[in-house]
């Protein structure tokens, strides 16, 4: 018996995906491509909740019906029963089941008991806001509908199902015995727990909680929760492993290729959960400590796992959305980037009026973002153009690579232009800044010259400093983002120094003031380098990318912590960090596809802009934008308007994703975690 929480989508249509593979593979084995088999609808239950396409109710579908009716009017708790041959499109019971009762707009106390006669495999399907819980869930299950089965007792499988709902309400008609007998069980339970508290203490002491320490959850709950967890997210796993083939059948390796790197950590985290479950079930004896962190981290790997599919689950989803409304969501894109390109113009303005009063390292990190951002509209344009041809040739697959290329370029090409305005706003506040910085900085000389001794030796060289800093502030051309960074570091010297002399209030004032303009400053620096590198990722490596990340997890430390000496020790760190970084990725850049056109550009990438998209598809390259698409490699064509499995234009798949999201909005269900999946249950084969 397996018990799950997820309700993937109905898989409709595969004939798309089979032309465009020329062929299926199952078991690793390639067949020549055949005609495709049509798969059943789920089964349409009308104005009767019983279904019975293979007889085996009998003469006793009445009596089936009149449990099912006694325990809706105890309790509410309506039961719907299907009895099939076998289950196919999907033949998994447990998706055809989910699948069935999300096709049939089952509410939360609508319950589905699911029957392949032949096939010998059933599934009791509930919703995630069902009132019973997993656990009765599985004891229905496995204690009162899978001995019926295995019986053949058809008709008893599905009244014994009814009576058990009935009785695993907490909402049923009892009322006052129930009343009692929870009563007496409470009373029971108290009297146990009084005899056996001096016990537990000591066996909790034991374990090294201690006195005072926090109640463990008992071994035996760990154990349910870890198994039911490991069993759930390696469903989750295999689901979003056939939803991905899907996918990648119909949008190609490279469009699918984040969801790929998800699905294979998240089978790397269950992998090593089945591996503590393995330990564990071996012939080597366990002690209570051992099982107990097996079982937690069993709980964490499956939580993780869950948490790698549920990032991508939203993209995912996008994707799929994409292909299943191409005409509109080509039209709002086309609007997108129409409105991308206007803001390109004002942007190139802006960077030459900078250009008058900074100096070009002041600006370097923008100066050709207006071409960068042309660049992006032309690839844009070009995506669109193509996403208009596929749209019109019911290509929906095709469409939905090409929408999204078009709607990543278009961001980019916002994004570039943006930079130039954020720049301009921080150049002059780092302007004021550096004027309040220089007077601070004076101040600090005349103390530090009336200190006397060391003191007055590094006052004169503050005081040439903070000369030499007002001097370049009212240069016709100048880098307040390089002065508020030598700025700093004469603030820094000079504040330790003078630091013995000063009342304990005022110096935590002047650190904390120094503290915000270092912060900003280091802010200002992870921006620029982020907007850089974001717009030309295709070309940054790895390097650059660490300082950056490294500046900005500094720069989070100076922002929340609590010291502030070690905060503007992370803040002037995280400065430098994006500073290098910055300047490493310009290099990265100046160097990819020998210098990015021009006679040195790679093949296939001049500076102009041929039939072959020249200069712009290189932007796209440089941008990181997905083209494999564009460029007609990596993937077989749909050859058809529907999509397949949870991407489909008119069909849902399986769904991608982890095993304990509920569903919200969603369909049955999509790529991700835990908060995809719409119902759970239990069911296995008898």
């Amino acid at each position: 018996m397996t018990s799950n929480r997820r309700s993937p989508a109905i898989i409709t249509s595969l004939l798309g995906v089979a032309l465009a593979l020329g062929g299926a593979v199952l078991g690793g084995v390639v067949l020549a491509p055949t005609a495709p088999a049509w798969a059943e609808d789920p089964v349409d239950f009308g104005s009767t909740p019983i279904v019975d396409t293979v007889g085996a109710l009998g003469d006793r579908t009445d009596e089936v019906l009149a449990a099912i009716e006694q325990t809706y009017d105890a309790t509410g708790h309506q039961l719907f029963v299907a009895y099939v041959s076998e289950f196919t499109n999907p033949e998994s019971a447990v998706t055809w089941a989910n699948d069935t009762a999300v096709a049939n707009n089952m509410g939360d106390e609508d319950y589905l008991l699911a029957v392949a006669v032949d096939g010998r495999a059933y599934y009791l399907s509930a919703a995630d806001g069902a009132e019973i819980s997993d656990a009765d869930l599985d004891r229905i299950s496995s204690e009162v509908i899978e001995p019926e089965l295995a019986d053949d007792d058809w008709a008893g499988a599905a009244i014994a199902a009814a009576q058990a709902l009935d009785t695993s309400s907490s909402g049923s008609g009892w009322g006052w015995v129930w009343f009692l007998v929870i009563a007496a069980a409470v009373v029971a339970v108290i009297a146990i727990v009084l005899s056996r508290r001096s016990k537990k203490n000591r066996a909790t002491d034991a374990a090294g909680g201690g006195p005072g320490a926090a109640p463990l959850v008992p071994l035996d709950d760990l154990r349910r929760t870890a198994g039911s967890a490991l069993v759930q997210a390696d469903d989750a796993v295999k689901t979003s492993e056939e939803e991905l083939g899907f996918a990648t059948a119909s949008y190609g390796d490279e469009a699918t290729a984040a969801f790929r790197a998800a699905l294979a950590a998240a089978k790397a985290k269950v992998a090593e959960a089945f591996g503590l479950q393995q330990r564990l079930d071996d012939d080597t004896p366990d002690t209570d400590a051992d099982r107990r962190a097996a079982y937690e981290g069993i709980i964490r790997l499956t939580g993780e796992a869950d948490a790698a599919l549920d990032e991508q689950a939203e993209a995912f989803d996008a994707l799929r959305d994409l292909e299943r409304n191409a005409p509109a969501e080509l039209e709002r894109v086309t609007a997108e980037t129409t409105a991308a390109e206007a803001a390109i113009g004002p942007a190139a303005e802006r960077l030459r009026a900078l250009g008058q009063a900074y100096a070009a390292s002041a600006l370097a990190a923008v100066a050709d973002n207006p071409a960068q951002a042309s660049s992006r509209i032309a690839f844009a344009t070009e995506a669109l153009a193509r996403a208009r041809q596929a749209v019109a040739a019911s290509q929906s697959a095709d469409a939905a690579v090409a929408i999204r290329a078009a709607e990543e370029s278009s961001d980019q090409a916002v994004l570039l232009a943006r930079a130039v305005d954020r720049l301009a706003d921080e150049l002059a506040q780092a302007d004021r800044a550096i004027d309040a910085g220089i007077a601070d900085l004076e101040a600090d000389v005349v103390t530090a010259r009336e200190l006397g001794g060391g003191a007055a030796q590094t006052a004169e060289r503050t005081a040439a400093a903070a000369a030499e800093l007002r001097a370049a502030s009212t240069a016709a051309l100048r880098d307040p983002l390089a002065a508020g960074a030598r700025l700093a570091a004469a603030n820094h010297e000079i504040d330790a120094v003078i630091a013995g002399a000063r009342e304990a209030a005022e110096q935590a004032a002047r650190a904390q003031a120094l503290l915000e303009r270092s912060i900003a400053g280091a802010r200002v620096q992870v921006q620029t380098a982020e907007d850089y590198l974001v717009a030309r990722r295709g070309a940054v490596g790895t390097e650059a990318r660490t300082r950056l990340a490294s500046a900005a997890q500094l720069l989070q430390q100076a922002q929340t912590g609590t010291d502030p000496e070690l905060a503007l020790e992370a803040a002037q760190r995280a400065e430098r960090l994006a500073s290098e970084a910055l300047s490493l990725a310009r290099n990265d850049v100046e160097g990819f596809g020998g210098g990015f056109g021009g006679s040195g550009a790679a093949p296939g990438y001049g500076a102009g802009r041929g039939s072959s998209g020249g200069g712009d598809l290189m932007g796209a390259v440089l941008g990181g934008i997905l083209i494999d698409s564009m460029l007609g490699g990596g993937r077989r064509s749909s050859g058809g308007s529907g999509g397949f499995g949870g991407f489909g234009g008119g069909s849902s798949g399986g769904g991608f994703g982890g095993s304990s999201r509920s569903g919200g909005g969603r369909s049955a269900g999509s790529f991700g975690g835990s908060a995809t999946r719409g119902r759970r249950g239990s069911g296995g084969r008898f």
